[in-house]
């Protein structure tokens, strides 16, 4: 049923995915669809996490500097260019699920967790400022469309680059 959705995002968006064209393509009913995932967007929430789950394992318990043991800066950094990497690599899916989400966007499990470990790293290098804040501002610009905009064929990390960019700025120097 994942695989049906990828396919269904890569030739039409977004629009394109419902659960009975889902359920058509992956040859099952659409209550089976409709039982494991509860909507369109809890297909397109598991699909996203299932693209993120070495990140977040890499992130609980993987190496420095994704894991724990390197300093939060460092931590933040490699933290962000493979979100980055995540976000330039599927901006139809981030899309997509950024529109079936949009009423409960803080609430989605992948959203929260990344919130949580950016809050924490901001905290731990700056905790002059609003981490909680700072962590929703960065994540927001994580947006399917300014993902695809700032993704150029000729400079494929341009959006994480000045994802990272920001971050730094937000940080201030180093001491």
């Amino acid at each position: 049923m994942l695989r049906a959705t990828e396919q269904l995002l890569a030739e039409g968006g977004g629009d394109h995915v419902s659960l009975d064209r889902v359920a058509a393509l992956a040859g099952v009913g659409k209550g089976t669809v409709f039982r494991r995932f509860g909507s369109r967007a809890g297909l397109l929430q598991a699909l996203l996490e299932e693209r993120s789950r070495e990140l977040r394992e890499a992130v609980a318990s993987g190496p420095p500097p994704l894991g724990p043991g390197a300093p939060a800066h460092e931590r933040l950094r490699a933290f962000l260019d493979a979100l980055g990497a995540i976000a330039e690599g599927n901006a139809v899916l981030l899309a997509a699920h950024e529109q079936a989400c949009a009423e409960d966007r803080y609430g989605d499990p992948s959203y929260r967790l990344w919130h949580h470990h950016l809050s924490t790293l901001f905290a731990a290098e700056r905790p002059d400022l609003d981490a909680d804040f700072l962590a929703h501002a960065l994540l927001a610009v994580f947006d399917g469309d300014l993902v695809r905009h700032l993704t150029p064929p000729g400079d494929p990390r341009r959006f994480t680059r000045s994802v990272q960019e920001l971050a730094a700025a937000l940080l201030g120097p180093r001491p």
